[in-house]
This record gives structure tokens, C-alpha cells and sequence, in this order.
């Protein structure tokens, strides 16, 4: 240990950094390792090599006296948060507002959920330049600590770090939803996964909004700065579910997809300003809802209804006839053209019910 301290107290060594980089990833394999192997004979020394491993780079080595000092607070991925905020691109997707994290790890996970309303290549490309910029700090990437959001399904969201920034990710996790002792085996599964994934989700991203009717009709509301409106949507979000477990009690198709129709919009009501890109992970979650929408209106066609469902998007001018009570905002998209459909259009049994939509204004 005396000689790779040496090293590593060496300044403007390109191989100290490099040593250094490489033991914090030993570090983050043996604490992985240590939690999948708890009964594993080498365990008790393997945390004597963890400690040992802690305190050799707890200290950062001298930098080189230039005249200057960084102020106290200066953030390690401060110039991860340089790059984003100077990228034009994705203020088009995310609007002009600026980064507000004060710290290293606020500033990655609020990074990484931005991330998830880009399209695919574009949140890829960036996900990858993060931890890239963030190795160059001494930060890797680290899937074994995870903020776990219930789920249907197991996905890791984006990884954590670990080394000089020490800071959870995020994932899906099948079995929190299980052990919610929701009942299973149904089209209302899925409702019952959202209920809980966005009681998580809202606790956790203040740039989250609603825009759902029932609650507010005026305008798109944060969640964060109306902590009414936040219980009111939630409580919505609720009361719409257990009308989706009562109508397949029922086994009414008809009754089923109404309840769903409504779902579905609470659903797709929780929105960002402006709205998630239609093909980024947010997106295509939401879009979840949609297939099951599809599935329960097939079901009742199947039963002898006639049934047609339109998620409206285009140019707004288009769809206008077929919604009511749209939404507009300055920012995203293309003007004139819908940013997310709130509400699908049914018409069913020849009885209308107009979408709702969020658009761009023109001007």
C-alpha cells in the first residue's frame, strides 16, 4: 500500500490517474461482490481490503499550484453541467431552464431524468458523454445502488456512481409491485403499476406537472410549487384505478374500456413543460398504456360494439374538431403542431368523446 500511495501523491502523473481510476473500480467490484456473496469464506477480509482501499483514496492528490484555488464548494461535475447547459439541442426538447442542483450527486440524478424525455439516439449519446465526463472526474458507473421505483418489469433507468461522486440510480423493480398486494393476472396491472411508479416518481422530479381535466382545466400546474394540485392528481390517479378493478369485476367490455379511456388519460396527464419527446423513455412508458387501451377496445369490438380510437397528433389545425378543451404552451415541438394527446378520441356505439391535447401555439 506505501508504494501505491506514492504514486498516487505524485502530481501531473498521467499514471497515478490512472491507477487511481482503476482502484476505484476494484472498490465498486468488491462492494458489488460483497453484496451478492454475503456467505463467500473471504468475505471478512475482503472489508478489511474495502477499508483499506477507502482510506488510500479518500485523499486527492496535491494539485499543481497555479496561483489559483478553487472555491470550496466547486462541484467535481461542474463541468458536466457547463456541457449541458450549453447544448442548444436539447433546450428545443427540455426548454431554456438551467440546471438547479448544488451538488454532485443532485446534479447527476437531475441530469439523468432530463435525459429520459429525449429521443432514443440523442438521450444515448448523451447518456454515454455523462459518464464519460464523469470518469474524467474519477466518478464511475455503478449498477449496484439503485433507487427502486415499482414496476412490472426489472430495468435499470441509469446508473449510479461511485469513486470521488457517490450517488444512487435509478431502476424498475418487479417485486415492489408485488409486494403492494395489488391483485395480479389482469389489464389493471398495469394501472396498478403506474399508481405506484408516479407516487415514486412525483416524490423525486420537481419538473413534473399535470394537466389532467378533472383536477384543473385551465393550464398545465407543477406539482411541485402546488402541492395541492399534487394530492388532488394523485388522489385521481387513484380513484381511476379502482374504477378500472371494478369494471373488470363486471366483465362489461364496454364498461372495461371506458374506465380504461379515462386511465389512460391520467395516465398520459402527468407531463413535463414541454411535453416528454413522443419516442424517449418517457414516451414510450407512457405509450404502454396506450397497447392495453388498444387491447380492452379490440376486446369490445370483438364482443360485437362498434369502437374507434384516435390518438391525435399533426398538425393541431387537423385534430381540432376532434378534441375539446386543448392546452398551449410556447415552448417544444414544431408551432401549430401537437405536443402529447392527453386524451385519446372514442366514438363508440356512434355515442362521441372528444380527445384533449396539448399543443404548440403558432406564433
Amino acid at each position: 500500500m506505501q508504494h501505491l500511495r506514492q504514486l498516487l501523491e505524485i502530481e501531473n502523473s498521467e499514471l497515478a490517474r490512472l491507477l487511481r481510476f482503476s482502484l476505484y473500480g476494484l472498490e465498486a467490484t468488491l462492494n458489488q461482490a460483497r453484496t451478492e456473496l454475503p456467505l463467500d469464506p473471504g468475505s471478512k477480509i475482503c472489508d478489511e481490503v474495502l477499508q483499506e482501499l477507502h482510506n488510500l483514496l479518500e485523499p486527492e492528490p496535491p494539485q499543481q499550484n497555479t496561483g489559483w484555488e478553487d472555491p470550496p464548494d466547486e462541484l467535481k461535475l461542474n463541468h458536466l453541467r457547463e456541457a449541458f447547459n450549453s447544448d442548444t439541442e436539447l433546450s428545443y426538447y427540455l426548454g431554456n431552464s438551467q440546471l438547479q442542483s448544488q451538488t454532485d450527486s443532485d446534479l447527476w440524478n437531475e441530469i439523468q431524468r432530463k435525459l429520459l424525455r429525449l429521443p432514443e439516439d440523442l438521450a444515448a449519446s448523451w447518456q454515454q458523454r455523462t459518464l464519460d465526463l464523469a470518469q474524467e472526474a474519477g466518478a464511475i458507473a455503478d449498477n449496484s445502488n439503485l433507487y427502486q421505483l415499482p414496476f412490472i418489469r426489472d430495468e435499470i433507468i441509469y446508473p449510479g456512481l461511485s469513486g470521488t461522486v457517490q450517488t444512487q440510480g435509478l431502476s424498475l423493480y418487479q417485486q415492489a409491485l408485488s409486494n403492494s398486494k395489488i391483485p395480479q393476472g389482469n389489464a389493471s396491472d398495469l394501472a396498478a403499476a403506474f399508481l405506484f411508479l408516479y407516487m415514486n416518481f412525483i416524490e423525486i422530479d420537481p419538473d413534473l406537472h399535470h394537466a389532467l381535466k378533472s383536477v384543473f382545466s385551465f393550464d398545465v400546474i407543477s406539482l411541485h410549487s402546488k402541492p395541492e394540485q399534487r394530492d388532488q392528481y394523485i388522489e385521481a390517479l387513484s380513484d381511476r384505478f379502482q374504477r378500472t378493478q371494478k369494471a373488470e369485476k363486471s366483465t362489461d367490455p364496454l364498461s372495461i374500456l371506458r374506465a380504461w379511456i379515462d386511465m389512460d388519460e391520467a395516465i398520459h396527464s402527468l407531463v413535463f413543460v414541454p411535453p416528454a419527446e413522443r419516442y424517449s423513455w418517457w414516451g414510450k412508458l407512457q405509450h404502454e398504456s396506450r397497447r392495453i387501451l388498444k387491447k380492452v377496445a379490440d376486446e369490445a369490438i370483438n364482443a360485437g360494439n362498434e369502437v374507434r380510437i384516435r390518438q391525435l397528433s399533426g398538425l393541431y389545425a387537423d385534430i381540432c374538431a376532434l378534441s375539446k378543451d386543448d392546452l398551449q404552451l410556447d415552448c417544444g415541438g414544431i408551432p401549430g403542431e401537437v405536443l402529447t394527446c392527453l386524451r385519446v378520441y372514442a366514438r363508440i356505439n356512434q355515442e362521441q368523446s372528444p380527445g384533449r391535447v396539448i399543443f404548440r401555439s403558432s406564433r
